[in-house]
């Protein structure tokens, strides 16, 4: 294919925001510069110097000055902005990434976190002169808690994954108590990847859970299933496929008439908040995604926050560091729990997630809560429907819907058949969507849908990027029946073309040599 008609198919095919090429190799900070150039000038000091060799050993003092990088401050800024436009992010354009809650974070909100009450507290600051932060996360608590229907809640775990560790070890703990050897933990196949590293992290057996024909549990896999040696069950309610289970009350009936606690993930909890609750559904546990319900940038991993709410039954294990208010109205954290499964991390948890968390809550209140979780069902609905439309109908005959017929949050196609007809895979599809201006959704997960992409709009995005976007899909599905070796050669408008993913997550290169060929 030659550059010309590559460059009339994108300039036919694209619907907007197409980025610039940037296909110059990018350099390295270090390669920047030359002697003698400063960014910031250091004043004098005002301490009297002290020779580094008496106060530390040699085998701690350098035998070389560090290699360290000697550029103007215009410089600096030019390279790091630069680098950054070469990243695809929330900012430039929508980000329908699945199961991940990509949504716009109110700018009001990081505002609040970088107050220096809140930025500047260190972790070992006096609780008396801490009240501030103590009622924050007290209030924190409480609002979590009655989101979830459950009272205690733990704001310690610093990520999604770290609060479902600590429910299972929660769960492991609750039955050890008991006197009871419970070893099995029930998922189902459509659960999030983590969820069976979590299980094997806490020493327990995985049990997978078959999907029945509407895209929930199958009832009669878990009877035959749930036995004495369940600890637990692992559940996301609406699931992975956006599929609220219409089954959630006898689901807990069989769980805990065999003696185990139900736990719920709570990475789609953006789908029922204000509408539904974890706790009245009959869980036990429930985690928070922080920086996916409640407003906090995760891209590039992190940071994230965790927290868990639990029943009473399941309190007394909670992990230290919980916040309680006293007789005299003061804040601070309460005694050790006696039975408490300990510690998940150092201090009390990522407190500018928080700050944001409590923020956002604030900021919409009850009835905001549920608009939020409506508009998301509604906008991921909307663009359900106007894919199937799209095309004439098309793209529903090529990427047909994996399961049901109404979503919640998100819904997930199944990509087989374009595959079968063109040779165009998801991932091609994907791809493409770049030079459209669009990052890809998830692609290939859940696991037991062929060729899966997992779409979810989210409540920030309006009508019209959702209009664009699925023409977007409609016009790569006629480009890969036209011609498919459109799409298996994208993308062809961002910085680099398609990269080795395999290698480049088994192998990566995470040194670059200097110009006298030196490592950094």
């Amino acid at each position: 294919m030659s550059a010309d008609s590559v460059s009339d198919r994108m300039s036919a095919g694209a619907v907007h925001g197409e980025p610039p090429l940037q296909r110059e190799r990018a350099r390295t900070i270090f390669q920047k510069g030359a002697p003698g150039r400063r960014a910031f000038q250091c004043p004098q000091t005002e301490v009297p110097l002290v020779d580094a060799e008496e106060l530390l050993p040699a085998r701690f003092r350098r035998a070389q000055p560090p290699r360290l990088p000697e550029v103007s401050e215009p410089e600096i800024v030019r390279h790091y902005v630069g680098l950054s436009k070469r990243n695809f992010d929330l900012d430039s354009g929508f980000y329908p990434l699945g199961s991940c809650t990509m949504k716009h974070n109110p700018r009001l909100h990081e505002r609040v976190a970088a107050l220096p009450g809140h930025a500047r507290m260190h972790p070992l600051q006096d609780g008396e002169r801490a009240q501030g932060a103590l009622e924050l996360m007290w209030n924190l608590q409480s609002a979590l808690g009655e989101i979830a229907g459950l009272p205690h809640v733990s704001l310690q775990p610093s990520a999604g994954s770290h609060g479902e560790l600590a429910g299972v070890l929660l769960t492991r703990a609750y039955h050890e108590d008991r006197g009871e050897l419970r070893t099995k933990v029930l998922t189902p196949d459509t659960a999030h990847g983590t969820n069976p590293a979590t299980v094997t992290m806490a020493g327990l057996e995985l049990v997978s859970l078959a999907t029945n024909e509407a895209g929930g549990v199958d009832l009669d896999d878990l009877r035959a299933k749930a036995d004495g040696g369940v600890a637990c069950l692992m559940l996301t309610n609406p699931n992975t496929l956006g599929v609220f289970d219409p089954n959630i009350e006898e689901i807990a009936q069989i769980v805990h008439g065999v003696g185990a606690t139900l736990y719920y993930d709570g990475a789609n909890l953006n789908a029922v908040m204000g509408m539904s609750r974890p706790g009245d559904m009959g869980f036990d546990i429930v985690h928070f995604n922080l920086h996916k319900s409640f407003t906090q940038p995760h891209g590039g991993g992190g940071p994230g926050s965790g927290p868990i709410a639990t029943s009473e039954r399941i309190a007394p294990y909670l992990p230290q560091g919980v916040v309680v208010r006293g007789e005299d109205g003061d804040f601070a954290f309460e005694a050790p729990r006696p039975k408490s499964i300990g510690r998940m991390r150092g201090f009390h948890g990522n407190y500018g997630c928080f700050v944001r968390a409590y923020a956002y809550i604030c900021s919409l209140g009850a009835d905001g809560l549920k608009d939020a979780s409506e508009v998301a069902v509604l906008n991921a609905n909307y663009l359900r429907a106007r894919l199937q439309e799209a095309g004439d109908g098309d793209v529903a005959k090529h990427l047909p819907l994996a399961y049901g017929e109404l979503c919640m949050h998100e819904f997930v196609l199944s990509g087989g058949p374009l595959k079968r007809e063109t040779g165009v895979r998801t991932l091609d599809l994907a791809k493409r969507l770049l030079d459209y201006g669009f990052h890809p959704p998830t692609v290939y997960f859940p696991l037991l849908v062929d060729e899966a992409l997992m779409v979810e709009p989210t409540e920030t995005e309006t009508r019209e990027t959702l209009d664009a976007f699925a023409e977007a899909i409609a016009q790569i599905v006629a480009e890969a029946r036209a011609d498919p070796q459109i799409a298996a050669g994208a993308p062809y408008t961002t910085p680099v073309r398609r990269l080795d993913e395999v290698a480049a997550a088994r192998k990566p290169v995470l040194r670059e040599a200097l110009a006298d060929g030196a490592p950094v």
